[in-house]
């Protein structure tokens, strides 16, 4: 089985999904905003159900974390950020400036904000968790209101503070 590709439906819209063998090596958006560079492949729906679950279940809000097996392809540094997406918790976001900081090069924000727009795994690879250094939502290549879309999905229900009225 080499690389192929399916589509499946979201509340983002739909979804390309691109896996080679049992790994998945892609996730894009429909109007993504970044060329994809890596084929996809022919179009073939099978092998990628367990994707698809997880995917269903994170937005349904059961989900907070991916058990999946990745293979995105870049450079070292690209997947050294890639990597530390990953460790983002869910609900959570960091800045470009702490994602380079935690690479060991406080300087490097600008080069992790280029990765990060790379990232060739949406929503799984979690690029939608990184902000400007003000908290601001900056690019996303799946577009700003899915990225608003995403981190709202992610955040905690509001407290119930027990008020009766």
């Amino acid at each position: 089985m080499g690389v192929r590709h399916t589509i499946t439906e979201s509340p983002v819209g739909p979804l390309t999904l691109v896996a080679d063998g049992s790994a998945l090596i892609g996730l894009y958006f429909s109007d993504h905003s970044r060329t994809p560079r890596i084929p996809l492949g022919e179009r073939d729906d099978s092998g990628f159900s367990s994707v698809i679950s997880q995917l269903g279940e994170y937005f349904a809000g059961a989900r907070t974390s991916f058990s999946l097996e990745l293979a995105p392809r870049g450079s070292a540094f690209e997947l050294a950020v890639w990597a530390a997406l990953v460790t983002i918790p869910y609900g959570e976001t960091r800045t470009y400036g702490q994602l380079a900081a935690a690479l060991g090069d406080p300087a490097g924000a600008q080069a992790v904000g280029n990765a990060n727009g790379w990232n060739p795994i949406s929503i799984i690879v979690p690029c939608h968790r990184v902000v400007g250094s003000s908290g601001r939502l900056t690019g996303y290549a799946g577009g700003l209101h899915r990225k608003r879309f995403l981190l709202s999905l992610e955040e905690p229900p509001a407290e119930d503070l027990g008020l009766l009225f």
